[in-house]
């Protein structure tokens, strides 16, 4: 649509005028509701464990809930296939499964917040399992509702709604939940700040749930055929296995470099992130502390470096992005180590987090617009559930290990061997950045 001037003359709408689209605003409350769950049973539920006594080897193994985001393929045809009695019908499939995913997630936080991981860890870490397989489940139902909610020049206008939002509920649910935590902690037991905290944050996934209850179903939702479950073969076949043969249809051989990247490239950042937190804690910085530079300053600097990914990448390419974005992260990593022998000091913290939020930010803005790259019409929302599971398989798997890395080798030497890892990651995207695309 046009715009008019005091002249009278038609001239073009602004650049930013995209942003005022209601499907886009729709994508930043449910950017906001999918990046909740992430850090509450991830950075901010081994701050909570350590101050319960908890110790390393075990907030380690505990990260290992995240593999349900790594392994959310597995279900993904199910989201895209099987209808919700009741809601589907009423809502359609993708807010069907996006409000059942929310009502899940508000349930579960609600239960965590009334579990003691000093008293009951297999519990907590029960109820932190359940919270990640809702957070995943939501994810897939989100990038499906996502794609279909507009044409593909609507597409980066949605992602970057949804990355803001995505981005902001990070900052609630670190720095924000760190903060009430702190401020209704009692002297007799730091448990009941940790209570009020995830109450608070189950009741923030209601910002998602008003935004799925607003939203229309996608068109591409409503009127596209669902496979029937009389022959489960057939289903099975169609459902499951026809992405990944297309995949490795398209890119034959190569097909195997790309996904060696695809598993290793956020390799450093997954494992070292684990320890950041307890690493934070054993220096002896404050939650208050933690919350105001790693939390808050630490995603401001991740946004500015996507945006400066983003930039890049348009300049020199995705490929030559990708490879600067994987030195910076595992080269980051070194100044965890000077952290490590330099001890409490608050100036270089800032320095430290910024740096290593800003790498990270430019390394994820060249690596979503790989895999985009990646990602076949036909199967899309399911191939990029895909891609993004192997994205996060290994890493979350070696990251459960990084507890008794700590042990064995200090901080300075845990950091500085994650730095390492990265070396061979480099080596794939050289080697990636030779594959042709198909036609």
């Amino acid at each position: 649509m046009m715009e008019t001037g005091q002249s009278g003359k038609a001239r073009k709408p602004s650049w930013l005028s995209i942003y005022r689209e209601p499907a886009v605003l729709r994508m930043l409350f449910l950017g906001f509701s999918s990046g909740l769950p992430l850090l509450l049973v991830f950075g901010t539920l081994s701050f909570w464990l350590r101050e319960a006594g908890v110790d390393l080897k075990s907030i380690g193994f505990m990260s290992w809930v995240g593999l349900c985001w790594a392994m959310k393929w597995a279900w993904a045809p199910l989201v895209d296939q099987m209808a919700i009695p009741f809601l589907s019908s009423r809502l359609g499939q993708r807010r069907a499964w996006l409000l059942a995913a929310q009502i899940g997630l508000m349930v579960s936080l609600s239960l965590m917040a009334f579990s003691d991981p000093a008293q009951s860890l297999a519990a907590t870490a029960a109820l932190a399992l359940v919270i990640a397989f809702f957070g995943a489940t939501q994810d897939v139902a989100l990038d499906a509702f996502r794609i279909e909610s507009g044409s593909e020049k609507m597409q980066a206008a949605f992602a970057a709604a949804y990355q803001a939002g995505y981005r902001l509920a990070m900052i609630w649910s670190g720095a924000g939940a760190l903060a009430i935590a702190a401020a209704f902690e009692t002297a007799d037991s730091v448990t009941a700040g940790w209570r009020i905290a995830y109450l608070v944050m189950a009741a923030s996934v209601l910002v998602g749930v008003a935004a799925v209850l607003l939203s229309p179903e996608p068109e591409a939702s409503r009127t596209r055929r669902r496979l029937a479950f009389e022959n489960p073969g057939k289903w099975l076949y169609e459902a499951v296995c026809r992405p990944f043969l297309d995949f490795f249809s398209r890119y034959g051989r190569s097909a195997v470099l790309i996904l060696a990247l695809i598993a290793t490239y956020r390799i450093s950042d997954v494992v070292m992130g684990v320890m950041a937190n307890p690493f934070y804690a054993d220096l002896g910085f404050s939650k208050e502390e933690v919350a105001a530079v790693s939390k808050v300053f630490g995603l401001i600097m991740t946004l500015a470096g996507a945006f400066a990914g983003g930039a890049v990448a348009a300049r020199i390419g995705v490929m030559r992005t990708l490879f600067l974005g994987g030195l910076l992260s595992a080269a980051t990593n070194l100044l965890f180590s000077a952290l490590a022998v330099r001890g409490h000091d608050m100036i270089f913290l800032v320095f430290t987090v910024s740096a290593d939020n800003f790498a990270g930010g430019l390394a994820s803005a060249a690596f979503v617009a790989y895999l985009s790259g990646l990602t076949s019409a036909a199967y899309t929302a399911t191939q990029y559930a895909i891609f993004s599971s192997v994205m996060l398989l290994l890493p979350k798997f070696l990251a459960g290990f990084s507890g008794m890395a700590v042990q064995a080798a200090g901080y300075a030497g845990f950091f500085t061997a994650t730095a390492a890892v990265g070396v061979p990651v480099l080596v794939l995207v050289l080697l990636a950045s030779r594959i042709k695309q198909p036609a």
